[in-house]
């Protein structure tokens, strides 16, 4: 076989054999470049020392956790509506176009955060946060557009996979940056002021909001806007009409939702095990600052997540394909069971090397199994109403774990203790998982697409 023909081969084991394929997940490469920077790596770190220096210990990490909850409340609440409007007006694409630029925005003024201006870091990490969850809503209502069902898992951890890559590769530039400014003729050594001292760390958020910008271009040149969802008694309508007709969708979703009993159940099982995820991927470093571990060793730490889990993820979407991805999504929550109780006893950089390095094997796997599980559990023309809700349940398990430190925090003072308990959350949703049938879930996904079909087929023979 020549090398020619084997590639396409090797690229549809990947997920990646088509331009729109690769076009949609490099937008994972572009978002995942923020993710990294801005939620896990290197702002938490700049945001306990710098924006909240001086506010005494444990209180800068309680603050950034009340930050995660209020963007994620306000986002949460709005997804429904957007997927809803998104689905009747064809706008998936403008309104993933505009939070995106939000997050660009927010993420670019992160450059003006300086010593002990935790109000303004608070507010655009907020104003990120929501630009970045937000855009992401539609991006994953993409995926049924652009993939068949047999290809969803392999296409969801690709993106997750490319996603680690665009993120570590920054990552590791801004390390360079940071722990060596010299090398990018910036200042460096003793006896600095603060704001030349920072200057490494700043122009990092900088090269963020440009990553990300550049880098989502393929998606909107490549990747079509899905057609909007047509109604057999439907009219033309515009403006308000379309707003108003959005939340009748959205009414309407809640109460298809019953007839969508394993998608649902896989909802419940998501939005508990996703918050033991996401706790740990948002306070892990601001975690590890508090109890004495050093910048650079946890920035590093943080890139190793990066480069670990990209040959795991495309590893989880091969498994998948041969023991399902409720199987593998069960491995991951054992994965992290451990994770959880291995970072109970963390006292030292190389503990929480070793944990990144089990964080990287398992994180982006799990999340995007779960993501293609749902795409395959759900009819096409109401993705964006779906993943609405998916979002909505996404971004609700970002809450209660940050919620738990900052209330652990305040209550003991330390957020030690908070680490165990986020074995419930992994315990709890496996159980939930378990009741998932699968086979069921995907066959009232396809009738409900084979009955939105019929009739207009139907129609269109008759005309």
């Amino acid at each position: 076989m020549t090398a020619s023909a084997a590639r396409p081969g090797r690229l549809a084991a990947l997920g990646l054999d088509r331009p729109v394929l690769r076009a949609w997940a490099m937008y994972d490469w572009a978002i995942s470049a923020m993710q990294v920077m801005i939620v896990t790596a290197v702002f938490p770190i700049y945001y306990v020392k710098v924006a909240g220096a001086g506010l005494g210990a444990g209180k800068p990490t309680q603050a950034l956790a009340t930050a995660n909850t209020v963007a994620l409340v306000f986002i949460a609440l709005l997804s429904p509506i957007l997927g809803a409007l998104a689905d009747y007006a064809a706008v998936k694409k403008r309104l993933l176009a505009g939070f995106m630029l939000l997050g660009v925005a927010g993420t670019a003024a992160m450059f003006w955060i300086h010593h002990g201006d935790l109000g303004l870091a608070s507010a655009l990490f907020i104003v990120v946060l929501v630009g970045g969850t937000g855009s992401f809503v539609f991006y994953e209502a993409l995926l049924p557009h652009i993939a068949s069902r047999e290809e969803m898992d392999r296409v969801s951890t690709a993106g997750y996979a490319i996603g680690y890559v665009g993120g570590g590769v920054l990552l590791a530039l801004s390390l360079a940056m940071i722990q060596r400014p010299a090398w990018f003729g910036l200042p460096a050594g003793t006896g600095l002021s603060e704001s030349a001292a920072t200057l490494p760390t700043r122009l990092t958020f900088i090269a963020t909001a440009v990553w990300w910008l550049v880098f989502s271009i393929p998606l909107f040149r490549r990747v079509p806007e899905p057609p909007r969802r047509l109604e057999r008694d439907e009219t033309a309508v515009r403006g308000a009409a379309v707003v108003r007709a959005a939340f009748v969708r959205l009414g309407e979703t809640f109460r298809e939702l019953r007839g969508y009993r394993q998608a649902f159940l896989l909802l419940l099982a998501f939005l508990i095990y996703n918050d033991g995820i996401q706790t740990i991927i948002k306070m892990a470093t601001a975690y590890g600052t508090e109890i004495g571990i050093g910048q650079g060793a946890l920035i590093a730490s943080i890139l190793l997540v990066q480069f670990v889990g990209i040959p795991f993820a495309f590893l989880f979407g091969m498994l998948a394909g041969r023991i399902g991805a409720k199987r593998a999504i069960f491995l991951g929550l054992a994965a992290y069971t451990v994770i959880s109780i291995l970072g109970y006893y963390m006292r030292t950089a190389t503990h929480f090397l070793i944990l990144a390095i089990l964080v990287g094997m398992v994180q982006g796997g799990t999340q995007a199994l779960s993501r293609s599980l749902f795409a395959n559990m759900i009819p096409q023309h109401r993705s964006g109403e779906f993943f609405g809700f998916y979002s909505v349940f996404e971004k609700f398990a970002g809450i209660f774990g940050p919620l738990l430190f900052a209330g652990t925090i305040a209550a003991t003072g330390s957020s030690r203790n908070a680490i165990l308990s986020v074995i419930a959350f992994f315990a709890v949703g496996a159980v939930l998982l378990a009741f998932v049938n699968v086979d069921e879930g995907v066959e009232a996904a396809h009738a409900a697409e084979t009955a939105q079909l019929g009739p207009l087929v139907a129609e269109r023979s008759d005309a």
